[in-house]
Parts: structure tokens; C-alpha cells; sequence
């Protein structure tokens, strides 16, 4: 059984939706905000997302596969959303860099 816990990437996945959720409130798209504005509320955002990624990280075995899964699900989320592909890609190596 234990060689199937390797593929279960269930919490990953979600813990990488939620990370995008947070981040679309904190950031949202609709805000007409000045790029230092924007700045500003994406890096507090970022710090809020970095304390929730390592308490994750702590309590979970990460694997490459469940790395990816994570990292998917996180990009998704951002272009269902809308967000910019450039800026999604930026955020993602960012979040993937931490785990």
C-alpha cells in the first residue's frame, strides 16, 4: 500500500488551490491598483502564502510528483482567475522554488 502513497498528491493539490485562493484575495484582479499598490498587496501577500507553505512543507512529505501537482493546481487556479500567463509562470517558479 505504501508504494500508492506516492501518487496521492490529493492534499497537495488542494493546498496548492488554496495558496492561489489567498492570493487572489489579497490581489484581486478587479482592484484597480498603482503598480506600487499592487506591489505592496502581492508582497504581503507572498509572506502570508511563504508562513503557510512552510508549516505545509513541515507536515507533509513532499515527492517530486506530489511537488508538481501542487505547482499545477496553484497555476490553474491563477489562469481560471485571469491573471497574466507571465505573471503566473513568475509566481509559480516562486512557490515551487520554496518547497
Amino acid at each position: 500500500m505504501k508504494i500508492f502513497d506516492w501518487f496521492y498528491a490529493g492534499p497537495a493539490k488542494e493546498f496548492g488551490s488554496s495558496l492561489a485562493e489567498t492570493l487572489i484575495q489579497f490581489v484581486p484582479l478587479e482592484a484597480k491598483l498603482t503598480e506600487k499598490k499592487f506591489a505592496q498587496k502581492a508582497e504581503a501577500a507572498l509572506n502570508k502564502l511563504d508562513r503557510r507553505i512552510v508549516d505545509f512543507k513541515n507536515k507533509n512529505r513532499l515527492n517530486t510528483y506530489k511537488k508538481a501537482q501542487l505547482g499545477n493546481a496553484f497555476k490553474w487556479r491563477l489562469k481560471d482567475a485571469g491573471y497574466d500567463n507571465a505573471y503566473i509562470d513568475q509566481l509559480t517558479e516562486w512557490l515551487l522554488l520554496r518547497l
